[in-house]
C-alpha cells in the first residue's frame, strides 16, 4: 500500500516495525496500523522513533524476540469471524472445516503454552502445516498471515465421535449424527474452545431434565446458544448495549429478560436467559443441521467442579451424562469457562471473567511488578502484576473440593512463566481459614518474600478504585454476601472511607445472628426468623409465615434457642442475608437449590414501577426492623412483585442516606459500588440514578466483577500500596 521496505518482529514486549521511507509515508503508515487494526485488537500506542536504516529490499517478518524482562500482552480466544464462517462455504481447503480461523479469530489463551506467540510454543505445534497453509501463513497480505492456529481439512486437528456403538471422524457424519441426537431429545458432550460442554434441545423439557439430572445440577439455570441474533430477539428482550456486547468477539454469556419462554428446566422459573450466539465454527455448523434454533450450552463438569480438559477424563465422566462425545486431537493448554456479563445502566458487568476476556491485563496507574494476588474462596481468581499491569486468571471457581484447588494451583504456576514472573510480594485474603490464604502462608514461607492479608471488603472497593484510575479517598460501598471482619464478624454491608492503602469503617447493616453458620445461607429461612426474633422476639406467629409453613416446629424452635445461647449463631451484616430473608419471608425461596439463589428470585419477581419504599432507620449502624414489619404488612394485600420492588427500593434509598451524611462529614463526592450484590440490576440502577440525582460521582466495575471474582485486583493493588512498590 505505501511501497515500504523494512522487517517486523513480535516481541514478549510489543511488536517493533522497522520501515525505510520518508516521514510524511510512515506516519500514514502509522495511522493506518491504528484505523486499520482488527476489532479485537487493542493497540494502546505506537511510538515513532527516527533512525538511520538502509538494506531492506522487501518487508519481512523476522524471528520473534524475547525479553524475560518486558512482557506482551497474550490475546483472549477470539470467536470465529464472519470472514472465515464465509470460507467454510468458499474455501476449496476448508469447506466445512470446524477448525477454520485467521488472524482475526480463533483460539489463543487456551493453546498457548509460552512467549513469544509463535506456533511452536502452542497445542498446534504437532500439526505440521500443508505447502497451502504455509503459503498463505507467511503471506504478508493474507487474511491468514501468521496466524498461528491455522489449518485446513488436509492438514489440522480434526474431530471424533464416540458414542455407546461406534467411534468415526468425518465431519458430515458427526454433524448429522449429533444433530439428529438432539432432535431426538438426546444430549452430547462436545469439546469446546476452553473445556468441554453439555449440548441439548432448550426447547425440550424431557432432555433438559434429564441432562440436569445426570448432571446432578441443582436447579440452577443452564446457559443457552442462539442460532442468530434474531432468535435471541424471538426469545429475549434486547437493547443496543445488549446486542452490542453478545455480537462482540467475546461472545460472552448475556444475562437477559425474557420474552418468550423455552423448556420450564432451563431457568427455573427466573425471568433472566443467560444467552449467547456461536462462538466455534462447529456452532454455525451445527445450526444448519438442527431443527431448534437454541440448545443448552453448560460446562461439562459435575457440582463445584472445574470444567473438564482432558479426552480421557470426559469419557468416563461425561459419556454416562450425555450418552455421546464429540473430541478433537488438540490439548487445551488453559482451561477457560465461558464468561458471563450482564449489562447494568448500560454498562458492562462482569460476572464471570474467562473466555474471551482473560488474560487481557488491567492497565494502571503505578508499578505492581512481582506482586502476586490469590483472591478469595468463593468465584476465586487470582492476579499477577507486571509492571503497571494488573494479569488476572481466568475464573477458577470455588476453592472447596480438591480437584478445583489443584486448577488454581497449577495456574498459578503456569502464569509464572508465561508471564515470565517472579513473586516479590503475595497478597491475600484475611479470612484465616480460606484455602487461598493457607496457600499463601505456605507461598511466603518457600520463596521469603512479604506476605499482605487484605481485608475482603476493601479489596472489593479497591479493585473498582484501581480500573477507574482512582488514587484518593472515596466512599466505598461494599454490598457483599460474606468477608472476615476486624472485629470477628463477618462483615458483608460496609461503608468505608477508603483509600488504596486502608480504611475507615463508618457504619454497615445492623449485625444479625446467622443461625447454623453457612446453613443460614442454604436454608434462608433460618435469616429471616433470625431478622424477626431478634426485631420482634416471640410477638409474631411465625408458622402462618410464607418462609415457615414447610418448616417443621420443632426446627423453629431449635433455631430460636441456638440464638437465645449463641451456639453456632455467628454475627454477619451481609447484606446478601438481608436479601436472602426478604427472599425467604414474602414465599419466594425458603430453601437455596444453588448459590445466590434467593436474590435472585427476590429480583426476578419485580415487575412493578412503584417508587414505594419501607421506612427504615439509620442510628450507629442501619436498622431494618420497621422495613421488615411493613413486609409482613403489605403481604395481607401487595403481590411479592410489589413487595420486592419496594423492598429494593428501600435498602438503595438507605445507602443513598448514609452516603449523603458521610459526604456531609468528610467533604468526599466520589463514590465507589463494589461487591456482588451491585450484579443485581434493579437494585444498581436505581440506586445510580438516586446518587447521581444528589450529584454524586459514582463507579462501579466493569473490567472485573464487582463480585469475588474481582477481589484479587483490589489485594493487589492495596499490597503494593502499603509496601511502597505502588506510589
Amino acid at each position: 500500500m505505501y511501497g515500504l521496505n523494512g522487517e517486523v518482529d513480535n516481541r514478549t514486549n510489543g511488536v517493533l516495525i522497522k520501515v525505510d521511507g520518508d516521514a510524511e509515508t510512515v506516519f500514514k503508515f502509522r495511522d493506518q496500523i491504528i484505523e486499520l487494526s482488527p476489532a479485537a485488537s487493542q493497540v494502546k500506542s505506537v511510538e515513532v522513533i527516527e533512525k538511520k536504516v538502509s538494506g531492506f529490499k522487501n518487508f519481512r517478518i523476522v524471528r520473534s524476540k524475547n525479553d524475560v524482562n518486558q512482557v506482551t500482552e497474550i490475546s483472549p480466544d477470539i470467536a470465529v469471524c464472519a470472514d472465515c464462517i464465509d470460507d467454510l462455504s468458499y474455501d476449496p481447503k476448508r469447506i466445512d472445516y470446524p477448525f477454520i480461523n485467521c488472524t482475526n479469530c480463533g483460539p489463543r489463551f487456551t493453546i498457548i503454552e509460552g512467549l513469544p506467540y509463535d506456533r511452536d510454543k502452542t497445542s498446534m505445534r504437532k500439526f505440521k502445516m500443508c505447502s497451502n497453509c504455509a503459503s498463505e501463513y507467511h503471506d504478508v497480505i493474507d487474511r491468514r498471515f501468521h496466524a498461528q492456529p491455522i489449518a485446513c481439512n488436509k492438514c489440522g486437528p480434526i474431530y471424533t465421535y464416540t458414542d455407546s456403538e461406534v467411534t468415526f471422524s468425518g465431519i458430515e457424519e458427526i454433524l448429522s449424527r449429533i444433530s439428529a441426537r438432539i432432535n431426538e431429545g438426546k444430549s452430547v458432550a462436545v469439546k469446546g474452545m476452553g473445556g468441554y460442554f453439555l449440548m441439548c434441545n432448550a426447547l425440550d423439557n424431557n432432555a433438559v431434565s434429564e441432562l440436569r439430572e445426570k448432571k446432578h445440577r441443582d436447579s440452577k439455570p443452564f446457559a443457552v446458544l442462539f442460532r442468530d441474533i434474531s432468535s435471541v430477539r424471538e426469545y429475549c428482550f434486547t437493547d443496543a448495549a445488549e446486542e452490542n456486547e453478545i455480537m462482540s468477539w467475546r461472545r460472552p454469556i448475556l444475562i437477559l429478560k425474557q420474552k418468550k419462554n423455552l423448556a420450564s428446566s432451563v431457568n427455573s422459573g427466573l425471568d433472566t436467559i443467560g444467552s449467547m450466539l456461536p462462538y466455534m465454527p462447529l456452532h454455525h455448523m451445527l445450526f444448519k443441521k438442527l431443527k431448534t434454533p437454541v440448545v443448552v450450552l453448560t460446562s461439562g463438569n459435575f457440582f463445584n467442579e472445574p470444567i473438564i480438559t482432558d479426552d480421557i477424563t470426559a469419557l468416563n465422566h461425561l459419556m454416562p451424562v450425555t450418552g455421546s462425545i464429540l473430541s478433537y486431537n488438540r490439548k487445551i493448554i488453559n482451561r477457560t469457562d465461558d464468561s458471563v456479563v450482564r449489562i447494568i445502566g448500560g454498562n458492562i458487568s462482569l460476572i464471570r471473567r474467562s473466555r474471551g476476556y482473560v488474560p487481557t491485563p488491567v492497565d494502571l496507574d503505578c508499578n505492581v511488578d512481582g506482586t502476586i494476588a490469590l483472591g478469595a474462596e468463593q468465584k476465586n481468581s487470582f492476579c499477577i502484576g507486571r509492571n503497571k499491569q494488573a494479569i488476572m486468571s481466568q475464573y477458577i471457581g470455588d476453592l472447596k473440593t480438591l480437584s478445583t484447588y489443584e486448577f488454581f494451583k497449577e495456574s498459578i504456576e503456569r502464569f509464572h512463566r508465561l508471564f515470565f514472573f517472579k513473586p516479590q510480594l503475595i497478597a491475600c485474603d484475611l479470612h484465616p481459614d480460606y484455602l487461598s490464604t493457607a496457600y499463601a502462608e505456605i507461598f511466603e514461607k518457600e520463596l521469603n518474600v512479604p506476605l499482605v492479608k487484605v481485608q475482603h471488603h476493601h479489596a472489593h472497593i479497591a479493585s473498582c478504585m484501581a480500573e477507574n484510575r482512582i488514587n484518593e479517598k472515596v466512599i466505598g460501598i461494599s454490598m457483599d454476601g460474606t468477608g472476615y471482619g476486624p472485629d470477628g464478624h463477618t462483615w458483608g454491608s460496609e461503608f468505608l472511607i477508603a483509600d488504596l492503602k486502608g480504611f475507615t469503617r463508618y457504619t454497615h447493616f445492623d449485625y444479625i445472628p446467622m443461625p447454623g453458620g453457612d446453613k443460614a445461607v442454604d436454608e434462608p429461612w433460618r435469616m429471616a426468623l433470625s431478622y424477626l426474633y431478634k426485631y420482634f422476639g416471640d410477638n409474631i406467629d411465625y408458622e402462618v409465615l410464607p418462609a415457615f409453613r414447610s418448616v417443621q416446629p420443632t426446627q423453629i424452635s431449635l433455631v430460636r434457642e441456638m440464638i437465645d445461647k449463641g451456639i453456632n449463631t455467628p454475627l454477619t451484616s451481609g447484606a446478601g442475608r438481608l436479601f436472602d430473608a426478604a427472599s425467604a419471608l414474602i414465599g419466594l425461596c425458603p430453601v437455596s437449590g444453588f448459590d445466590s439463589e434467593a436474590p435472585m428470585r427476590l429480583e426476578s419477581a419485580i415487575n412493578s414501577t412503584t417508587e414505594s419504599h419501607y421506612p427504615y432507620e439509620i442510628g450507629t449502624t442501619v436498622i431494618f426492623a420497621e422495613t421488615f414489619k411493613a413486609v409482613i404488612d403489605d403481604m395481607r394485600s401487595q403481590d411479592v412483585s410489589f413487595i420486592s420492588a419496594k423492598f429494593h427500593n428501600t435498602v438503595a434509598l438507605a445507602i443513598a442516606e448514609v452516603s449523603e451524611r458521610m459526604r456531609r462529614e468528610t467533604s468526599i463526592n466520589k463514590v465507589v459500588l463494589s461487591g456482588g450484590v451491585f450484579q443485581n440490576k434493579y437494585l444498581l440502577e436505581k440506586l445510580i440514578r438516586i446518587l447521581i440525582g444528589k450529584n454524586f460521582y459514582i463507579y462501579t466495575n466493569q473490567l472485573v466483577p464487582a463480585n469475588d471474582g474481582g477481589v484479587s485486583l483490589g489485594q493487589l493493588i492495596i499490597a503494593s500500596k502499603n509496601i511502597g512498590l505502588c506510589v
